[in-house]
C-alpha cells in the first residue's frame, strides 16, 4: 500500500557540482534550500536583498544585480527610527543612514560580481500579491510594518508576471550567458492573505513559471511546493503556524533536490562533508581529555585529505578548528 502519492522528478540534464557558483533568490525557503546547501560547502550568494516574496521585487532586484545600481539617500526614507529601503528586507535597516546605504551597496557590488560568473539561479517564488506605496505609485519588496493604508494591495496577473520574469531573463542571459535557471515555488501558505487567496496566487506563480520553463531551453523546474503540498500532505510537516514547512518537511526537500539535482559522486563528497562539518559541530564534555586530543587529529588528517582531493572545497574553519595544538 502506496501512503504516498508519487511525483516524477526529472533529473538536471546538467547537475550541480560544488565547483558551481549558485545565486539563491526568493522567499524564506529559498534559505532553507540555501542554508542546506552552504553547509554542505557549496558555493552560494543568497538573498542580496534580503527575502522577496513575489515576482516583481524578484525581477527588479536581479537587474539591478546586472546593473550594479548603486543606492543613495533619496532611495532611502527614515521610518521607526530607521533608515530603510522599499526594495529591501528590514535585516538591511539601521539607525545611521550612512551604515543602512554601505550595508546596501556592498551587497549590490557582490550580488553584481557573482552573478555575472554564476553557473546556477534558483528563484523561489512565494505570492503573486504585491504591495504598491500610494504616495509613490511604487511596488515595494517589503512594507517595514508601516501601516497597512500606506499600500494598496493587488493580486499581480499571470500575463504581467510572464512578461516581467521574461524581459528579466532575456538580460541575464546577455549578461552571462552560461547562466542556467531552475525555479521553485515556496510551499509555505501565506494564510494572512486567506486560504483561497493563497492558493489563487500560488495557482498564478505556476502557471508563470511553467510557462516559462516551456519557453527557455536553460530553465528547469523543481517541485518543492508539490512535494510538500501534495505527497507530504499533512500538517504534521508544518510549524506549530500551519504556515511554515517544518524540519522535517525541508530536509525531505533537500533530499528529493539531491535526487535529481547530483550526480552519485557528489552525494559521496556530501557524506565525507557532513562527517567533518557534523565534528566540528560536536561539543566536547572534556575538552582536554586525550580522548579529544585523538579525535581532533583524526578528523584534521581527514579534512586534510578531503582538501587535498577537492581543493576548491572552503574547509579552512573545519582544518583550523582540528588542527591540533
Amino acid at each position: 500500500m502506496n501512503f504516498f502519492a508519487h511525483i516524477d522528478l526529472k533529473p538536471l540534464p546538467m547537475p550541480i557540482t560544488h565547483q558551481h557558483k549558485l545565486l539563491l533568490i526568493g522567499s524564506c525557503f529559498t534559505e532553507h534550500i540555501g542554508n542546506n546547501l552552504s553547509d554542505l560547502k557549496f558555493n552560494i550568494l543568497q538573498n542580496p536583498n534580503g527575502i522577496l516574496f513575489e515576482t516583481e521585487s524578484v525581477a527588479r532586484s536581479l537587474v539591478s544585480y546586472i546593473q550594479n545600481k548603486q543606492y543613495t539617500a533619496a532611495d532611502l526614507f527614515q521610518y521607526n527610527e530607521l533608515w530603510q529601503s522599499w526594495n529591501h528586507h528590514s535585516r538591511f535597516s539601521n539607525p545611521s543612514q550612512e551604515a543602512a546605504l554601505a550595508g546596501i551597496n556592498q551587497s549590490q557590488t557582490r550580488a553584481h560580481s557573482f552573478l555575472k560568473d554564476a553557473d546556477w539561479l534558483i528563484i523561489t517564488l512565494g505570492s503573486s500579491f504585491v504591495y504598491k506605496l500610494n504616495d509613490e505609485a511604487r511596488f515595494v519588496a517589503n512594507c517595514h510594518k508601516a501601516p497597512a493604508q500606506w499600500f494598496t494591495k493587488h493580486l499581480l496577473p499571470i500575463d504581467e508576471q510572464i512578461a516581467l520574469l521574461d524581459n528579466t531573463i532575456h538580460q541575464l542571459f546577455h549578461f552571462n550567458p552560461k547562466l542556467k535557471i531552475i525555479f521553485t515555488i515556496s510551499p509555505v501558505r501565506h494564510l494572512r492573505d486567506g486560504v483561497v487567496e493563497n492558493n489563487r496566487s500560488k495557482a498564478r506563480l505556476l502557471e508563470t513559471v511553467h510557462h516559462l520553463v516551456n519557453k527557455f531551453d536553460r530553465l528547469f523546474y523543481f517541485p518543492a511546493y508539490e512535494l510538500v503540498i501534495d505527497v507530504l500532505r499533512d500538517y504534521r510537516f508544518y510549524d506549530i503556524d500551519l504556515a511554515h514547512p517544518n524540519y522535517a518537511a525541508t530536509q525531505f526537500v533537500m533530499d528529493k533536490f539531491s535526487e535529481c539535482a547530483f550526480t552519485d559522486a557528489t552525494k559521496s563528497l556530501i557524506k565525507d562533508i557532513k562527517q567533518v562539518v557534523t565534528a566540528k559541530n560536536h561539543k566536547a564534555f572534556h575538552p582536554d581529555s586525550k580522548q579529544h586530543e585523538q579525535f581532533l587529529r583524526q578528523h584534521y588528517e581527514k579534512t586534510l585529505k578531503l582538501l587535498q582531493e577537492h581543493p576548491h572545497l572552503d574547509l579552512q574553519n573545519e582544518l583550523k578548528y582540528f588542527k591540533p595544538g
